[in-house]
């Protein structure tokens, strides 16, 4: 592991996408900032996803991220839905391969377990350790920026673990390996 690395967490969203950098020197990790991106306001599903892109490139560009964790989208009941989400986290996950930006998905189980110990804690019980942790003055009003901050700690609590992490892609040459069932020859 190198001696300093900035991580960005993204939990993807096609109503509000949530992020959150930290930067990590040696064994400590110090918060640079979250956010959100709103997109309730447009009803285009594919502006959506245009801004999603732009956005984390734009985040990519302005804070040069050496690593991307991002949040695997939950499986629920709405078909509709999954695909919605899965699109908002295929954009993500192509503007940071789009920059060589190496990135590792984690499910939001993993994630919840490496923040508070618990795989099944709300997202209150996360951002509350997270503002203990990073010595937050405040939390803000939408938790989905505490999950993208949420997504960043976990990926640095599972740094030089590669046996345990979530999936990873180094860049599309490296995603297309990985999925090669996926991909239309």
């Amino acid at each position: 592991m190198s001696s300093e690395k900035i991580i960005l967490g993204i939990d993807p969203g096609t109503t509000i996408m949530g992020f959150g950098l930290i930067k990590v020197v040696g064994n400590t990790m110090r918060f640079l900032q979250l956010n959100e991106l709103q997109l309730s306001k447009y009803d285009d599903h594919y502006l959506k996803l245009k801004l999603i892109f732009e956005r984390t490139v734009e985040l990519i560009d302005t804070y040069h991220p050496d690593e991307i964790a991002i949040e695997a989208p939950f499986f629920g009941k709405n078909v509709q839905s999954m695909l919605k989400l899965g699109r908002a986290q295929g954009v993500a996950m192509a503007a940071g391969l789009s920059r060589e930006v190496p990135v590792t998905e984690y499910s939001p189980k993993k994630i919840k377990m490496a923040i508070t110990g618990n795989g099944n804690a709300s997202k209150e019980q996360v951002a509350k350790m997270l503002q203990s942790l990073l010595k937050l003055k405040k939390l803000p009003k939408n938790l989905d920026s505490t999950d993208g901050l949420a997504a960043a700690v976990c990926h640095f609590y599972n740094l030089g673990k590669k046996d345990i992490v979530g999936k990873s892609y180094t860049g599309w040459a490296a995603f297309v390996k990985q999925n090669e069932g996926r991909v239309k020859k």
